[in-house]
């Protein structure tokens, strides 16, 4: 077995296609199928099922899928390893990121560091806090930025901000009055929040839950993926929503939204490692420079 087979499998796994895998790995889609069947037939395993034209990975293929992984993973840190023992010249770093991270916190560190390092490939990819952390500990982001705390996973976190979560409504929302919100006020209001995993809706849940609210107990209108889309949609309707200040903070100053007297608590960023993984030059560069950061509008 190789790394290219391996590198062929976890394509075409993820993608449940032939075609596009090749394309993506700049193969022939004959050679990538001659490739899995190599596999499956040195294994006596069926990786995946043949449905028509179509394929579907098989059960022992979402198994072997998760080793496929960390093996894959495993042989990038020891490139890394090798290529780190020279100048921080040249490697590459990717990053995850909450979306609100993503968009307002980590824009500026990553151009600093592209113009300390323009030898370095810098990649970041936005997420959810759920997601952020699955690609660390899996191999697939060197580091990772979330709002709040994690589970224990294997992963190291390190405080590296805060952040204000503000609930804020239309401009001529009845909760933009300035009066302080009672829990009943709160309960029977109309909200859009983001989905649950995401980062602002676990801060949401723990503030309001000092509160004595429960989220469960809000009138959901709806659920989105985006600040951006949360914003819009309470920017046009009677609802509310909780976000970063981060995010809203211009809507506020033009008027085009209001903040309701709502106090939450303020909720850290958190820099993710994976615990045991081999940390790179191009890593710890990133690293002192978070740490050397004095606010988020640096």
């Amino acid at each position: 077995m190789t790394l290219d087979q391996l590198r062929i499998f976890v394509e075409v796994a993820e993608r449940q296609h032939l075609t596009q895998a090749a394309a993506v790995l700049f193969l022939t889609p004959s050679a990538v199928s001659t490739s899995i069947k190599s596999l499956e037939e040195r294994y006596g395993t069926a990786l995946f099922h043949r449905v028509g034209r179509r394929i579907e990975i098989s059960d022992a293929g979402r198994i072997f899928l998760v080793e496929a992984r960390r093996a894959l993973a495993s042989a990038q840190a020891a490139e890394a390893a090798l290529a780190d023992l020279g100048e921080l010249r040249r490697g590459s770093l990717t990053i995850h990121a909450s979306q609100t991270i993503a968009s307002y916190w980590l824009p500026a560190l990553l151009v600093r560091f592209r113009q300390a390092w323009p030898g370095i490939d810098l990649h970041m990819e936005a997420g959810n806090t759920e997601s952020v952390a699955e690609a660390v500990l899996q191999g697939g982001a060197d580091l990772g930025f979330v709002e709040g705390n994690i589970e224990p996973t294997g992963l190291e976190e390190e405080t590296v901000g805060e952040d204000n979560m503000v609930v804020v409504v239309a401009s001529d929302h009845p909760w933009a009055d300035g009066r302080t919100l009672t829990a009943r006020e709160l309960e029977a209001g109309q909200w859009i929040l983001r989905e649950a995993g995401s980062g602002t809706r676990s801060a949401l849940e723990t503030g309001l839950a000092a509160l004595d609210v429960a989220v469960v107990n809000l009138q959901i209108a709806l659920e989105l993926p985006s600040n951006e889309a949360v914003r819009s949609a309470v920017m046009a309707g009677p609802f509310a929503t909780a976000m970063s200040e981060l995010v809203v903070a211009p809507h506020v100053q033009a008027g085009l939204l209001a903040r309701a007297h709502c106090a939450l608590p303020a909720r850290s960023f958190s820099m993710l490692r994976h615990a045991q993984r081999h940390r790179s030059r191009a890593v710890a560069a990133f690293e002192d420079m978070v740490r050397t950061r004095k606010r988020p509008d640096n």
